[in-house]
């Protein structure tokens, strides 16, 4: 990178560092970061981090054996053995909830019939863990954990499934109306093989209610084979060429304080070998979300880590910048290129905002009523090196962002930023370009009434794409707020309930946005985190797979997919495709991991609570007979890797129509990040009649001929010839490897 500066306003954080007892001066970057993060795992306080459930389940314990009084263990007891589940210790958390249910009906009856209900769920759900964890975690196979539960997915060991049957038979007839207790007899029946007919008729869920609404081929899960199976927490993924060999890798992070990071090496022969350590992160850890970028302009992919998500005050953690030397090898620059500050947050978005051809970046934090986290956009000085500005660019922003995006919306050559809210209103700040008077800021406008895009008001995951094809990026955004599991079977089942829905609104062209989520099947309750989207069957329209990563343990809700009906509709192929995993899930990539043409998914699973570990996924594309194009950019105006360019792909298909295809070139939604060679679909092409690139930086529009379906092309800014590049593809086994521990 060149001699890099010491920006301006950073005195502050080296007061911060000082006061943790750290002298940076004659350190290495990345031996900086690894001692900080080192010093704030060991200072971080489980009083106030909720997710340090181990920690926590002591103090609880520890105020048991202090209470003075049977009266006073009450309160203690409970939260102690809530700890212990969320810990992963279910044997000792079913024991402390039995122990509080003898204790409270002696010491006080009215008490203990108050909480029957939280009560007998808790000890239902500590048995389904049970269940869980010696069959689906100890003893995992490819059918683990997959929704609908088929036969080969049921447990060999039945003892916490029968418990909780039994727990949960008994509770309905007390509360027959309860929609999440309801749900989880019917998956522990999954498990027990013994769905539907064993179901009792009164709490059956007859399957016709989650029944695929496009029949599709499924999708084998073969992350164990490959290697790709990580057991860890909730975290994010980048899926892309790390080391420059034409093969995409897999880069997948885990929040846990103290939990290191994955360089998963594609060795193209359908296996990955785990890298971590040669690539210089393994004493990087944490993160819950990463977005990658080509931010000095060097030709290979870095990547940059979010973390303190969630956290609050405990979230004031440093965010990372890993700079990639083009051999999957990375050293932490946060510090010397001016991006090190410490504020809770787990979305950013890299952008080329000022047209300069460099990356700027976009960080939404978290702020709530007790705190304060300004949002920040970290504009590129072309050096390597990054100045704050977004005061100075109209972006005063203090909002629980959970989501960023950006898009040319209006074509007018200047990117725009969505933010999504999960505790209010979302917002669309337009950009207005250059300032006259200030070299290289632009100015943003906040124009979220005027383009009716407010909605859901509690809301997480979001992205601009063209879901209909008519070269105007669309959005999509998803809901974040159920009281409880209940809710979301509630919206299945057409019954009222409370919780939010997914929008999607469709761009007009005009500078408007038209709710459209009622007509393209989207008016639904998508309780969603991790997510992303792409193209499954290669037909040109862009398709999407949601994670539900929600931390709650009894949220066991099937991650869903929907595959995109020629632009007017999306329709679900979660059951059909085999893609309904139950596990919490996080960030998602669409990647095409073995070369064949077609979109794999890989997605990142875990949970939140530290007990909630479980092993990440690769769904396998069985192939859909349709013609595809990959495509690299290389600018030499415009940013290197040519983020944020319109593409359209003029293409002839078979029955002799012409059509264009659109895409912007990016990683996809905001959790997870899918390659920055563009992946695209073609339908029935049988020729493409050209390219036209619109080049975001430099504006230049530029035609491109003399490209071939099926192959992987580069185009450098202004030169005429595309580079065709070699594709090996290969094989990924698909056998099931059970683990067993």
């Amino acid at each position: 990178m060149g001699g890099v500066k010491r920006l301006p306003g950073y005195g502050w954080m080296m007061v911060a560092m000082g006061l943790l007892g750290l002298d940076f001066s004659l350190k290495a970057s990345t031996e900086m970061m690894q001692e900080l993060l080192a010093r704030m795992a060991r200072r971080s306080n489980p009083i106030r981090n909720t997710y340090l459930n181990h920690a926590r389940s002591r103090l609880f314990g520890e105020q048991v054996k202090q209470a003075a009084t049977d009266l006073d263990r009450l309160d203690p007891l409970i939260r102690q053995a809530t700890e212990l589940l969320a810990a992963g210790q279910s044997e000792e958390a079913l024991s402390q909830f039995l122990a509080w249910d003898k204790l409270a009906k002696e010491v006080s009856p009215g008490l203990a019939d108050h909480n029957q209900y939280l009560l007998q769920f808790h000890v239902a759900l500590s048995h389904l863990r049970i269940g869980e964890q010696e069959n689906c975690v100890e003893n995992h196979t490819s059918a683990s954990c997959i929704f609908p539960i088929q036969p080969e997915g049921a447990h060999r060991l039945t003892r916490g499934s029968e418990s909780a049957v039994s727990v949960l038979e008994l509770a309905l007839r007390q509360f027959p109306d309860d929609l999440a207790m309801r749900w989880l007899l019917n998956l522990a029946y999954m498990t027990l093989g013994g769905y539907p007919d064993e179901v009792p008729e009164d709490w059956l869920i007859p399957e016709s209610f989650w029944a695929s609404e496009v029949a599709i081929e499924p999708f084998p899960e073969v992350a164990a084979p490959a290697g790709l199976d990580v057991n860890a927490l909730a975290g994010g993924v980048v899926a892309d060429d790390l080391n420059g060999d034409g093969l995409l890798d897999i880069l997948v992070t885990s929040w846990g304080l103290e939990d290191p990071p994955h360089y998963l090496e594609n060795q193209g022969n359908g296996q990955f070998k785990d890298k971590t350590q040669e690539a210089g992160l393994q004493h990087l850890p944490g993160g819950l979300n990463m977005v990658s970028a080509d931010y000095d302009n060097d030709g290979d992919v870095d990547i940059f880590v979010l973390r303190g998500a969630w956290l609050g005050s405990e979230g004031r953690l440093p965010n990372s910048l890993w700079q990639n030397n083009g051999r999957g090898q990375f050293e932490d620059v946060t510090h010397e290129s001016g991006l090190l500050s410490m504020h809770p947050t787990q979305t950013a978005v890299w952008a080329d905002f000022n047209n300069d051809g460099w990356l700027d970046l976009f960080v939404g934090n978290e702020s709530s009523n007790r705190e304060r986290h300004r949002c920040e956009l970290f504009m590129s000085q072309g050096d390597g090196t990054f100045r704050e500005v977004s005061r100075e660019c109209g972006l005063q922003i203090n909002a629980y962002v959970k989501g960023t995006a950006v898009s040319d919306l209006d074509h007018d050559g200047w990117l725009d930023l969505f933010i999504s809210n999960e505790h209010g209103p979302n917002r669309l700040f337009r950009n207005q370009g250059s300032q006259p008077s200030k070299p290289g800021l632009v100015s943003f406008v906040d124009q979220s009434n005027s383009t009716g895009i407010g909605e859901p008001v509690h809301s997480f995951p979001c992205w601009f794409f063209d879901a209909d094809q008519d070269g105007w990026d669309d959005l999509f955004v998803s809901g974040y707020r159920i009281k409880e599991v209940g809710e979301v079977i509630a919206d299945y089942l057409g019954m009222p309930h409370n919780a939010s829905k997914a929008k999607f609104y469709r761009n007009t062209g005009l500078g408007t946005f038209q709710d459209a989520s009622a007509s393209f099947g989207l008016d639904k309750v998508l309780h969603a985190m991790g997510s992303n989207y792409g193209d499954l069957n290669n037909d040109g329209f862009p398709d999407f797979y949601l994670g539900t990563g929600d931390p709650d343990l009894s949220t066991l809700i099937p991650n869903r997919m929907f595959l995109n009906q020629q632009g007017q509709r999306f329709g679900e192929v979660t059951h059909s495709g085999g893609l309904g995993h139950l596990q919490k899930g996080h960030g998602i990539a669409f990647a095409d991991l073995d070369n064949d043409g077609d979109q794999d998914v890989y997605a990142n699973m875990g949970g939140a609570v530290e007990g909630d570990a479980y092993r990440n996924a690769l769904f396998l594309n069985p192939g859909f007979d349709n013609r595809w194009l990959k495509l690299s950019l290389q600018g030499i105006q415009s940013n290197r890797m040519g983020l944020g360019s319109r593409i359209e792909v003029k293409t002839l298909q078979e029955d002799g129509t012409k059509r264009s295809i659109y895409r912007a070139m990016g990683t996809g939604g905001s959790f997870g990040a899918s390659p920055l060679r563009l992946e695209l679909g073609l339908g029935k092409a049988k020729a493409i009649e050209g390219v036209v690139i619109h080049w975001h930086g430099s504006g230049l529009v530029q035609d491109v001929a003399g490209i071939q379906v099926d192959t992987w092309v580069t185009v450098t800014e202004g030169d005429p010839q595309p580079l065709s590049r070699p594709l090996k593809g290969f094989e990924m086994t698909q056998a099931v490897s059970p683990h067993v521990h």
